[in-house]
This record gives C-alpha cells, structure tokens and sequence, in this order.
C-alpha cells in the first residue's frame, strides 16, 4: 500500500466491508496523463464483466488468475471520435480492473457526497493534517535528504521540529519561566 492515501485502498475498505464497519478512509481518484479520461470516466461493471468507455463501446474484462483483469478496447479505438481525448497508444486503451474494484467505486462515490464530506472535516485527526503539512514540497518531507534510517530519522525530527516551532509563532505561544508554555498577551 503505497498511494498518498494508503489507508483507503480497496483490500482495505475489503476487510472493513467484511466487518461490517462503515469506512470513513479518504480513497484517491483514478488519474490519466495529459488531461484524457481517467478510469472513473469509464462504466465498469463488475457484475456483468464489461467496462464501458465515454465512447459507448464496450469491451469484456478478461481476468488473471489473481482475479484482476483488464478491458483491451483495441481496435475500436482506432476511428472512434473521443480517441484524442482517450488514448495514446497505438493499440488502444486499456482500462485494469482491480479485484476490489467495487469497493474503491463504492467508496468513491460515498466520499463525492456532501454529508461525507462534513463528516469527514469533522472527524479527521488533526495528525493528519500535520503530517500532511509535512508532505508538502516546502518542507521537502517527501524524499529523504540523507540515506539510512537513523539519518532520515534525525531529518524527520528536525523537519518536525521546524514546522511545530512555524505554528507556535503564529500562535503566538511563548515560554514562560518556571510554568511551561503560554500564548502571548500583547
């Protein structure tokens, strides 16, 4: 589980299904390079085994032995009007489809919902949104500077260290002798 939002992958939002547990995990959208439709532009329906493209052309999903598949639209692609907006490649567009395809739309279109959305601004950890700030290319969180694990933990701590200190400032939080921290009176 790799992607920004790792948590809200679909064997994840699987077992919380399974366990009868209402999933509140942020899942990413599908993305294409260069502006053309991303997967979620596409109808893939599980059920019947077909994706279907913005075009209205339809093609069967053919699965691996690991269950994910892939939808080849071959060579109806070749005259179809959208391809521009579509595709690239010679061969056609190719949609994959995951095994727990269904949850991640699932989960997709529960978060597109403005009672989710609320809840969601609500309820999530400020930690979060820390460690988001982290991530930012301004504080470099990303890559790590050094190599080694106890170097890009030094690193981490520092980088930690400078932004918790940026927010004390616009707080205007001060240490006070001899009781701890205190926000600055003017």
């Amino acid at each position: 589980m790799s992607s920004p939002n790792a948590y809200g992958t679909g064997g994840f939002h699987d077992r919380l299904e399974r366990a009868g547990i209402d999933s509140k995990c942020k899942t990413q959208q599908p993305a294409n390079s260069g502006g053309r439709f991303s997967k979620n532009e596409f109808d893939i329906d599980v059920e019947h085994e077909q994706v279907t493209c913005p075009a209205g052309n339809t093609a069967p999903i053919r699965r691996g032995t690991n269950g994910a598949g892939t939808a080849s639209f071959g060579v109806v692609c070749a005259g179809c009007p959208l391809r521009e907006k579509c595709t690239t490649a010679g061969s056609g567009r190719s949609i994959n489809v995951g095994i727990h395809e269904a949850q991640l739309a699932a989960a997709r279109a529960r978060q597109a919902h403005p009672d989710w959305v609320g809840d969601y601004r609500a309820t999530r950890p400020k930690v979060e949104r820390k460690i988001g700030h982290l991530m930012r290319r301004q504080h470099g969180g990303r890559r790590a500077r050094v190599r080694g694990q106890v170097k890009v933990a030094a690193d981490f701590a520092l980088l930690a260290a400078a932004v918790n200190l940026a927010r004390m400032a616009v707080l205007s939080v001060v240490s006070v002798p001899g009781t701890g921290w205190a926000v600055a009176t003017a």
